[in-house]
């Protein structure tokens, strides 16, 4: 197939180098690249960066309202877009393009989380299950109808980089295997199970001893790597990277033996941190150079 390949972050590579062994990707579009490091200079994506390395045209458009960028877009004849968080609205002339309209590659069982931050959110939630839905692109939010979809359960301990990496590989092998079946009549979603995952911001990272150790756990497990759920100790912000269910209890953010804290109900195991200009550690590690008091913040 003449596939035209949209997506722009980590989660969308597998995707791309998966359709280009067995299809023509005749464009690849993706986010402009952005200021980024210490000299924010511009940063291209990692979609931009591979596809560069495997000589596919590149195209970063900073929007697709235009009837230039539109028309370029219909002049490719595709047989069948494919979208992995690519991060743009698509018009509805893009939409009808291709032969067979456009795909995407979406990180849950939809309706249950439509939007931005899917995996971080199903884990804040204590989910037990996600999966990758591949959904024929309408005019809405995450609303088309669902062609295949395939569960994965979250592990007890998992966080969503982790779990992030299990994704995007599943969402590879479907978008595969899904274009070798078309065309196909997708599953309409029910409007009764849907839930929004509203994208992270900065200020939900901040860890709240007082609440229940299952929150916190999910917490730690779900802003892990980005943007990392942080608490003081002492003076210095120190992020939270990895946690278990504790024993113990205590008050709250009491500190009951090496990185195992006491919350507002039970208590966490800290399995991995992060100190200031440092790089991330396991836990025995860390507690090997830095004393704890005897509470958190």
């Amino acid at each position: 197939m003449k596939i035209i390949f949209m997506g722009t972050p980590d989660f969308s590579v597998a995707a791309l180098e998966t359709l280009h062994e067995v299809h023509e990707i005749v464009a690849v579009y993706c986010q402009p690249p952005r200021p980024a490091g210490r000299g924010k200079a511009d940063r291209p994506s990692p979609v931009q960066i591979r596809a560069m390395a495997l000589g596919l045209q590149v195209r970063h458009p900073a929007s697709l309202r235009s009837e230039e960028v539109q028309q370029s877009f219909v002049d490719l004849a595709a047989d069948v877009a494919v979208v992995v968080a690519y991060g743009l609205i698509l018009p509805s002339a893009l939409l009808s393009a291709p032969r067979f309209g456009c795909l995407n590659i979406h990180a849950s069982l939809l309706p249950r989380w439509r939007g931005a931050a899917p995996i971080h959110r199903a884990i804040m939630a204590g989910d037990t299950e996600t999966g990758i839905c591949i959904m024929q692109m309408d005019e809405g939010l995450d609303t088309g109808a669902v062609l295949q979809r395939q569960t994965l359960a979250i592990g007890p301990e998992e966080t969503t980089g982790a779990l992030h990496d299990r994704l995007a590989e599943l969402g590879a092998q479907m978008i595969a295997a899904t274009l070798a079946k078309l065309p196909l009549v997708g599953e309409v979603q029910h409007n009764d199970a849907i839930t929004y995952a509203t994208k992270i911001d900065k200020a939900e990272a901040r860890i709240d001893w007082t609440k229940p150790a299952i929150e916190v756990d999910r917490q730690i497990r779900a802003l892990s790597p980005f943007p990392g759920a942080w608490c003081l100790v002492g003076t210095e912000r120190v992020k939270l990277l990895g946690a278990r269910l504790g024993h113990g209890s205590g008050s709250a953010g009491q500190v009951l033996g090496g990185l195992t804290i006491a919350c507002g109900e039970g208590a966490i195991e800290i399995t991995v941190a992060q100190r200031e200009g440092k790089r991330a550690m396991a836990a025995q590690e860390l507690l090997r150079g830095l004393t704890l008091p005897d509470f958190l913040a």
